[in-house]
């Protein structure tokens, strides 16, 4: 997956694969009726994921590995406890190379991607390819890597979380702030540290970034290159941050055509750290932090701390 694949959470499971399609403003300018039901359609699909079983309400734990064997589970006498799970899952060992194995408790029910669980190595997502998962009733758990350390992601399809959530809230839609922009390319693509909210920084790609005009003023924009074909990724933050809206939000938009791009701030999305303490979420780079108040697209929703 892209440079973010297995470094951050925009794109560590199908879930956000997804989500770049559905995000990106492909629509042309269009009645206002029918660019309403666009975004409303955008914004369904987006429930829809965000609250499907997998989905990142039911992140409900991570837990970095120390080397060697831990017990995993919800009882307290284990090295690692979880929260949710059988009360002893079975153990992990961590080996010097990096591989992480996986055996299960004798005589637990557990599953390893479906099928009854042995002894086995929990391979990391690669390419399309998604992590091996560990389950268990609603429980399941894979192994992540962030900056060189491997970690448990631990998920629960009967989270609270999940089960209990308040729906998104969001500014009314407003056709003005789906904006045209300018391109302006980079003579050659350049590296940029994005750093997430574990403090671990990787150099991701840029090639050129976006500007646009807002009540006079002039503004630019710096997107992430996922990949050649995937729409451009924005992580920005604006004077809403922090107040009425979460610290940042995402946006994707298609790729630029004769120098231009549009910007649909009515779909900038919460990151997923908005939702669960155990995301992993880049911060906006130097520049996508702009001094204007961008009243579009979600806000904070009824179940975060503001």
């Amino acid at each position: 997956m892209r440079p973010l694949k297995t470094r951050m959470d925009v794109r560590l499971a199908a879930v956000l694969l997804a989500a770049c399609a559905v995000f990106a403003s492909t629509a042309d300018a269009a009645p206002a009726d029918t660019y309403l039901d666009h975004v409303n359609a955008v914004r369904a699909k987006r429930l829809a994921s965000l609250t499907r079983p997998d989905g990142w309400l039911s992140l409900v734990g991570l837990h970095f590995l120390q080397p060697g064997t831990s017990t995993i589970g919800t009882a307290a006498d284990n090295q690692i406890v979880l929260a949710a799970g059988p009360a002893h899952f079975g153990t992990v060992k961590l080996a010097p190379d990096g591989s992480v194995t996986y055996t299960p408790t004798p005589g637990l029910n557990a599953m390893i991607d479906g099928k009854p669980a042995h002894a086995a190595e929990l391979q990391l997502e690669n390419g399309d390819a998604p992590p091996t998962l560990v389950s268990w009733d609603s429980a399941s758990f894979f192994v992540i890597d962030r900056g060189g350390r491997r970690a448990l992601r631990v998920k629960d399809s009967a989270s609270p979380r999940r089960l209990r959530f308040p729906g998104l809230a969001y500014f009314p839609v407003d056709p003005s702030w789906r904006i045209e922009a300018r391109w302006v390319p980079f003579e050659a693509p350049r590296h940029i540290p994005i750093t997430n909210i574990l403090g671990n920084v990787s150099s991701e790609q840029v090639t050129g970034r976006a500007v646009f005009e807002r009540g006079g003023k002039t503004y630019e924009l710096t997107p992430i290159l996922e990949g050649p074909d995937d729409p451009l990724f924005f992580i920005v933050a604006d004077a809403t941050s922090g107040e009425s809206t979460y610290e940042m939000r995402f946006l994707y938009a298609d790729p630029p055509r004769d120098g231009k791009l549009v910007l649909d701030f009515n779909l900038a999305v919460n990151p997923p750290c908005a939702f669960t303490p155990f995301a992993t979420c880049p911060l906006p780079p130097k520049g996508n932090r702009l001094e204007l108040a961008i009243t579009a697209g979600e806000k904070r929703f009824a179940g975060s701390e503001k």
